[in-house]
């Protein structure tokens, strides 16, 4: 209970209520004389008044800061305090969910989740989340793709957005940047330069493709990866709706879509020479990769086939592929993580929540399956270390200027 006994938060409600009190005390006169008696009335209203109001706020606040400190303390008895790094965690912004509703909603076919800065914490605290990196997910700037004005203004409310609630707890978030659609080279270039320089990014989110189905290794992006890599940038690549139809209604495209499109578009970074051309890059891969870990060697192949005339050889091409960063994000069955610890390099997976996106139910138990593979399936030492890292230590490396504890 410490805590609350000094806290300006509980107490604040309180004050006016006890100078009003104290101004009765103060002033006898206003209470014992005849000529002062409607005063006094007035003085005592307008006290019993505030003290009504600003009880009904002291309540609240009471109950707001128990529901996180509950949050806080549950979660770090069911995590044994993690301090987990989350590098996959989204916002969604009431005038992002907006602007989604009114172009005709996410071409995905997802719903787009509610979401508010207390239960973002309330998530954090029960699944061990110290630091959040935030981002806006798909479609993000995408539904204004074509229009220009609209594309630009609406990356830059965006990101504006983000730096504020990163500046109002920088401790507990960091951001990823959006960009207007890549077709629009100029304002995508101009968005970096603003994000990086004037609200201190952390780094910035790409869609999987563009233009319907412009791939990320597309030649005519290399002006943004140039830039990108000129200023050494972590980038974090999520998936976006797929150039395909909906199978069927049951199967919105996150469900098996998106995996797909992070393999496409990671494998063409890689063998249009995208990614060797820009090695300064430190490039996340959502959800451990898509198929990547399971297509890797098949994709290497692509050296080796003299009429596709590669300029790669499946050496070079394996180890590009095994220089990006995965996130964990919906990825922790047993045959996921034993794909991905076997491919990638361990000090580049970095742990993903998904939420809202993933509904707190689903994340929370994704979030104890990831814990209790490594628990069963590594010696106690190891699986200290090797969780430790991923939850943490590895995040830690790439967010140098972030986490510094």
């Amino acid at each position: 209970m410490q805590m609350f006994r000094r806290s300006p938060i509980l107490t604040a409600p309180w004050k006016n209520h006890f100078q009003a009190s104290r101004f009765l005390n103060e002033h006898p006169s206003t209470q014992n004389t005849d000529d002062s008696k409607e005063t006094c009335e007035v003085v005592k209203d307008h006290s019993y008044d505030l003290l009504a109001s600003q009880t009904g706020e002291y309540k609240t606040r009471i109950l707001d800061i128990t529901r996180i400190q509950g949050a806080r303390v549950l979660g770090s008895l069911v995590n044994q305090r993690p301090r987990r790094v989350d590098t996959h965690h989204h916002i969604v912004p009431d005038f992002y969910a907006q602007a989604i509703k009114a172009t005709g909603g996410d071409p995905s076919g997802w719903p787009t989740p509610k979401w508010s800065l207390q239960s973002a914490n309330e998530q954090m605290s029960l699944l061990g989340v110290e630091i959040a990196f935030v981002s806006i997910t798909a479609p993000g700037t995408k539904i204004y793709e074509g229009n220009t004005e609209k594309g630009r203004n609406f990356a830059r409310k965006l990101n504006e957005f983000s730096s504020n609630l990163v500046q109002q707890d920088p401790a507990k978030f960091g951001f990823f940047a959006s960009l207007p659609s890549l077709i629009d080279i100029e304002g995508a270039i101009a968005e970096i330069d603003y994000a990086h320089s004037i609200l201190k990014a952390d780094g910035f989110i790409l869609f999987t493709s563009y233009d319907y189905d412009k791939y990320l290794g597309h030649s005519s992006f290399r002006p943004v990866w140039t830039k990108l890599n000129d200023i050494n940038s972590v980038i974090f690549i999520h998936p976006s709706e797929a150039p395909t139809t909906i199978v069927n209604r049951y199967m919105p495209q996150p469900f098996v879509d998106y995996p797909h499109e992070t393999t496409r578009t990671a494998a063409d970074i890689v063998l249009s020479g995208t990614r060797a051309a820009f090695p300064n890059l430190k490039i996340i891969l959502s959800h451990a990769g898509g198929t990547l870990p399971f297509l890797g060697k098949r994709l290497a192949g692509a050296g080796l086939i003299r009429s596709l005339k590669c300029p790669l050889g499946p050496r070079q091409i394996l180890s590009d592929l095994r220089s990006f960063y995965f996130d964990t994000a919906l990825s922790s069955s047993v045959p996921q993580l034993k794909a991905l610890l076997e491919f990638a390099d361990p000090s580049k997976i970095l742990f993903g929540s998904d939420v809202p996106y993933a509904s707190f139910p689903l994340s929370f138990y994704m979030t104890k399956c990831f814990d209790s593979f490594f628990k069963k399936n590594y010696s106690k030492n190891k699986h200290n270390d090797i969780l430790t890292n991923i939850n943490r230590n590895n995040a830690k490396a790439l967010f140098i200027r972030k986490i510094t504890d």
